[in-house]
């Protein structure tokens, strides 16, 4: 984003706006956090601010400040729409595919509005007609804190804010663990901690509210983990009838997949889950080094993400899903084996 993009966006912003926040299917907690950060912002220079995702989210993403102001989509479409056709400016964050958003995918195409896009995935859409796109930054919280900063606004940052960037940032990290986070991104974290993020606080939130149920399910994901030791692999399934068994709530399977890739000598780790209402398999992909799990995604699962963090889905059952993966590693066998 140039230097013309930001003064035009600031002259946008300078008068109050009718402004949609959009986040994409399944919101995480960067998703959750980026759009809650810029909510509070906009918010200070009353805009009439309305974030509408395109569905739920889990619950130890639900004690954010203002989170149950979100707009749900599938079950409140009339007021989705109508903020959407009525918005003069519509920023959509941690996406860059309008196929991400599901069922508003038609509204917020036809929708008149300035869209702006701020992102962090690779080989975005030309929707928008303001990007900002980094493929390097560690989540699109810290891409929201660098955009208050172009707008000469670091100074309006107060807890509400730091607390919705800190936890976007924490959980698309691995809680800073992930190669994407920099010395600018640990610069960022310091930042929101002395504008009143609670690292302790919100660490407990995200990570140590596990029901026993999920727990149980765990058991039974790591009790399926298989190991394909020739291409350094390990996948997980769980089936519907396993997430029926141990009351699956949405969210509950979240981070399964890095068991796999914490294995000694793993390099690939996968995750299936079935889905029933969806009739499709949910697949989440994580990888280490320059392992591209973004371009194994897009290219056999109808997915993309990151080049060690992406998702996918199936539409053969969980048995000949499970074939055609382990069919097409031999094709990566060398990058498998650096």
């Amino acid at each position: 984003m140039n230097k013309d993009d930001i003064n035009s966006i600031k002259t946008l912003l300078s008068s109050p706006k009718a402004i949609v926040i959009i986040p994409h299917k399944n919101p995480d907690g960067d998703a959750v956090g980026s759009t809650l950060g810029l909510y509070h912002y906009l918010k200070q220079y009353n805009h009439n601010v309305n974030i509408v995702a395109p569905n739920d989210y889990p619950d130890f993403l639900k004690w954010m400040p203002e989170e149950n102001s979100i707009i749900k989509y599938d079950i409140q479409k009339s007021e989705g729409d109508s903020l959407i056709q009525d918005a003069e400016l519509i920023f959509t964050l941690d996406f860059n595919s309008l196929g991400r958003i599901g069922q508003m995918e038609e509204v917020v195409s036809n929708s008149n509005a300035t869209k702006i896009m701020i992102d962090h995935h690779q080989q975005p859409d030309d929707y928008a007609k303001y990007m900002y796109s980094d493929v390097s930054m560690s989540s699109t919280c810290e891409m929201v804190f660098n955009f208050i900063e172009m707008l000469d606004d670091l100074d309006k940052i107060n807890s509400d804010i730091a607390t919705c960037l800190y936890t976007g940032i924490m959980t698309d990290t691995g809680s800073f663990r992930f190669p994407s986070t920099t010395s600018a991104t640990h610069t960022i974290i310091g930042h929101l901690i002395q504008k009143g993020a609670n690292n302790s606080e919100i660490h407990n939130n995200i990570y140590d509210t596990n029901s026993y149920a999920r727990l149980q399910l765990l058991g039974r994901a790591l009790s399926n983990l298989k190991v394909i030791p020739e291409y350094r692999t390990a996948y997980i399934t769980l089936t519907q009838e396993e997430l029926n068994t141990f009351d699956f709530k949405k969210g509950d399977t979240e981070g399964f997949v890095n068991y796999g890739l914490s294995l000694k000598g793993i390099i690939f780790a996968a995750i299936f889950i079935e889905s029933h209402q969806d009739e499709i398999i949910k697949i989440s992909l994580r990888s280490k080094g320059d392992f591209s799990v973004n371009e194994l995604s897009r290219t056999h699962f109808h997915g993309g993400g990151h080049t060690n963090a992406a998702g996918g889905r199936s539409d053969l059952n969980m048995k000949e899903t499970i074939e055609k993966f382990i069919s097409i590693l031999p094709n990566y066998k060398q990058d498998l084996n650096l």
